[in-house]
């Protein structure tokens, strides 16, 4: 096995590193919350595993086998696998650590505004797209999500620290992606997409994880403020 085909996996287990290593931190301590975490991330997981076994079998997307590890699941490397809960639990991670650190930060309705805003956006941007694959499906999710989400009205109060967590998560999600399609990892039909890129990474990536965190951080809240478990 070469060294290169630990790329992935590398880049994911130095994503976990630090939110596992600080899950005990005594003001966050974000293992209480592992009963909400865990089937967050197995829901949304669920959905997005489904959706990339589709895509990757009709050729919308495929992984370089130079960089991956050579295990796979129904055409997806375990690495993609692993992918749907690292990313999340990192990001919720966040998520929590600014709900403990800065709680009385609150822009809820200044966050609902954007929300809207954003979700005509989303909404022409998958209406104006209808012949790429990738981008139709991932803002008509996203569109009906956020809309679900907003007019809902039950995750105004989360808002603040559900963009704050989106846009410090950009960090490593432009090193990770960026790492991803620059080598490439994984490639991208480009019938599928708008080939409109920010460095190597596709538009549509940033929509696609805009969906996972609002998906695990809504499910997250409902699940933990309901105490089902």
């Amino acid at each position: 096995m070469q060294a290169a085909q630990f790329t992935y996996a590398g880049l994911l287990l130095a994503t976990l590193a630090i939110p596992l290593a600080l899950s005990f931190d005594k003001k966050v301590h974000f293992y209480t919350n592992w009963r909400y975490v865990f089937p967050s991330i197995f829901i949304t997981g669920l959905i997005f595993i489904l959706w990339d076994i589709r895509f990757t079998k009709v050729g919308i997307w495929s992984f370089s086998p130079d960089y991956t590890l050579g295990f796979s699941c129904w055409g997806l490397p375990i690495e993609e696998w692993a992918f749907f809960i690292i990313i999340p639990y990192s990001c919720l991670f966040i998520y929590e650590v600014l709900k403990a650190y800065i709680p009385a930060f609150d822009k809820g309705n200044l966050f609902a505004a954007v929300s809207l805003g954003l979700l005509v956006i989303f909404a022409a941007i998958c209406y104006f797209n209808r012949s790429h694959a990738y981008t139709f499906f991932n803002f008509l999710f996203l569109t009906v999500y956020l809309g679900y989400t907003v007019f809902r009205n039950r995750f105004k109060q989360h808002l603040t620290k559900f963009y704050l967590t989106f846009l410090i998560g950009l960090i490593p999600f432009l090193i990770i992606n960026g790492v991803l399609t620059a080598l490439p990892v994984v490639e991208y039909h480009p019938d599928h997409i708008m080939n409109i890129r920010f460095l190597s990474i596709p538009f549509e990536d940033f929509g696609y994880f805009f969906l996972i965190l609002l998906m695990n951080c809504t499910i997250y809240e409902t699940l933990k403020e309901g105490r089902f478990f």
